[in-house]
């Protein structure tokens, strides 16, 4: 219902004086005042900020904190010299209002986080302090495509903004028919290793594990998701007895020691050579945090686990990606860097 909202009466509700701004209604269907034009945006979370990044990083008032050195030169440089203020949600240290504040903001957009959360508090005091504040819908990647035009439109970057949403829409589309028809005794089943250990996962209906199920396969651990926090601990015992056909490993200490560990050596993904660790960088393409990367990363993931449903040039792929989304051009380095096993 709020998405139909959402898309049927999109942005401008009501023409009020310059002064006053104009109102729009946010992707949780809340009416909220906001500048008739936006020059200067805080965002509460890494996703959005980089949804923000990926439209015109001259918009971002701050970032939620420090960019690691490896990352900065996969990213424009005016990013990674932004202040710090934190973030309400997600990763990043807790926000700071006092530091928000002084960056003056036109507007803060805010992750929805199911019913709002600890960001609808935030919003609260933004509001007694003058600063509108905005709920976009990232619950689902599927969403990408609507959030790309919300804020485009919000921040006055609407071509920009149309680009972005129009890609996003056709990886879910191509990946979507690439996978269409696979009987569910054919679907790949995946373990998500999470931890230097590799013992903590998410259940299947998780944020932090949305890609196994867009790229056509069968996350074996089950159920709906605990949180959104994530990071479920589980006993290797457990993992033995999914036996995945494939692991995809967020820790590189985790990746490099798996196949040498005596312990998990008759897990089917483990003795076939089938664990994968996750591409990163700048920001990881599977989860933590779950940003548009996992775009790329859903392509990636689809190619990897059916090659021949959906066959592409990773390399090609990569580099598009970042020229478009992160406005840099990649180097043979820094591919076999992303890219490597």
């Amino acid at each position: 219902m709020v998405r139909l909202l959402f898309l049927t009466v999109l942005f401008v509700v009501t023409s009020l004086s310059a002064s006053q701004g104009r109102e729009i209604v946010d992707m949780t269907g809340r009416r909220v005042t906001v500048p008739d034009t936006v020059r200067r945006v805080y965002s509460g979370s890494p996703p959005a900020t980089y949804l923000l990044y990926a439209i015109d990083p001259r918009l971002l008032a701050g970032i939620n904190f420090n960019v690691k050195p490896e990352e900065r030169r996969l990213l424009r440089p005016e990013f990674s010299r932004l202040p710090v203020a934190g973030a309400g949600i997600g990763q990043g240290r807790n926000i700071n209002l006092e530091a928000l504040l002084a960056l003056k903001p036109d507007v803060v957009v805010m992750w929805a986080w199911k019913d709002g959360g600890d960001g609808n508090q935030l919003a609260e005091r933004l509001q007694k302090s003058g600063i509108p504040t905005v709920f976009v819908d990232l619950d689902r990647l599927e969403n990408y495509p609507a959030v790309f035009t919300f804020l485009g439109e919000l921040v006055g970057r609407r071509e920009r903004a149309r680009r972005l949403a129009n890609h996003a829409r056709g990886t879910l589309r191509s990946v979507a028919a690439a996978t269409a028809g696979i009987p569910e005794r054919e679907r790949v089943a995946v373990y998500y290793a999470e931890g230097i250990d590799g013992l903590a996962t998410e259940r299947e209906t998780s944020v932090h594990a949305e890609l196994i199920r867009l790229a056509g396969a069968r996350n074996v651990h089950r159920g709906a998701a605990l949180d959104h926090m994530g990071m479920e601990k589980v006993s290797l015992e457990q993992v033995l007895l999914y036996n995945p056909q494939v692991i995809v490993a967020q820790e590189r200490i985790f990746f490099d020691s798996v196949a040498h560990d005596r312990r998990w050596q008759d897990i089917r993904a483990v003795r076939d050579g089938k664990v994968w660790l996750i591409p990163r960088g700048p920001f990881n393409w599977f989860d933590r945090p779950p940003s548009f990367m996992r775009l790329l990363g859903l392509k990636w993931l689809t190619n990897r686990l059916y090659p021949k449903r959906y066959p592409i040039d990773i390399v090609r792929e990569t580099r598009a990606f970042y020229r478009l989304f992160l406005g840099v051009e990649l180097g043979d380095r820094d591919l076999r860097e992303i890219l490597q096993p």
